[in-house]
């Protein structure tokens, strides 16, 4: 499962780990500060911004390159670049100094601030657990000439798999950036899997943006997104060359967050 539904709602696994163990935290905090009347509510606020921060830092800084012809991006939070733990180990060593500096606050803030980073580090290491016991669907499809191909003909390369559809903005963002990739990527094989849109509408849109991409096929039912527990568009998906998932990133990909990804394939593929 890569999304939750609220409603009309649809809200990414992480951001939804993030948001429990925030409350959890708060809970905390509120609990063991009740009889001193200390709730640590306002610091724990300002420690996740912090760490956010610092973490979008650490991100833009790593891949700086990726920033030169659009520096705007840098404050783009929407391609969910982020590195975790500079920001985890500034929100600590902050929790530590605001500890230290008011010891009505030491306990009720401490305990709450374990809390939430032990509940975030657990959901998050569980995720990645049930990402990597996930396999590449065996799934018919078709490409965007009609004819049947089957996902596994795709495998035996590392693989990046493309969930979107014309009239999602965020789809029709990104599309430059992963075509350029699939250019620049000779062994790393990506498909496009449009979901729930026909041939002529497809076709239409691919000859307007002259976009010149490879591997477009069309799920008309949506099937693929919803194996893969995603209503989310655009997702996308990172499959070792055995089908073995290995990330999946939802919400539009920059060339910075995309270029993340990629190493992570990478590195993964040098260690089977």
């Amino acid at each position: 499962m890569l999304t939750i539904n609220l409603g009309p709602l649809s809200l990414a696994v992480p951001h939804v780990l993030l948001l429990v163990s925030l409350f959890l935290a708060m809970l905390t905090g509120w609990w063991v500060g009740r009889r001193s009347d200390r709730n640590p509510e306002q610091q724990l606020f300002r420690l996740l911004l912090a760490a956010l921060l610092v973490a979008r830092l650490a991100f833009v800084l790593m891949y700086l390159e990726h920033f030169h012809d659009e520096p705007w991006r840098v404050i783009d939070i929407r391609d969910g670049g982020f590195i975790a733990w500079p920001g985890v180990l500034v929100a600590l060593l902050l929790g530590a100094w605001l500890a230290w500096r008011d010891g009505g606050l030491r306990k009720p803030l401490g305990t709450a601030l374990a809390v939430g980073v032990l509940s975030w580090g657990f959901g998050t290491s569980a995720l990645h657990a049930f990402e990597q016991g996930t396999r590449l669907p065996e799934m018919g499809l078709r490409d965007h000439q009609g004819r049947p191909v089957a996902l596994h003909d795709f495998a035996g390369k590392p693989l990046v798999v493309n969930l979107w559809a014309t009239w999602c903005p965020p789809c029709r963002r990104e599309m430059p950036v992963l075509a350029e990739a699939q250019r620049n990527e000779p062994d790393v094989t990506f498909l496009f899997v449009n979901q729930g849109e026909g041939e002529r509408v497809i076709t239409d849109f691919l000859n307007a943006e002259g976009l010149g991409l490879e591997n477009v096929l069309l799920d008309t039912g949506g099937r693929l997104g919803q194996h893969v527990g995603s209503t989310a568009l655009p997702t996308t998906l990172f499959y070792d060359a055995g089908g073995r998932q290995v990330g999946s990133h939802l919400g539009e990909l920059s060339r910075a967050s995309l270029a993340r990804a990629l190493e992570q394939l990478e590195r993964n593929a040098q260690h089977e």
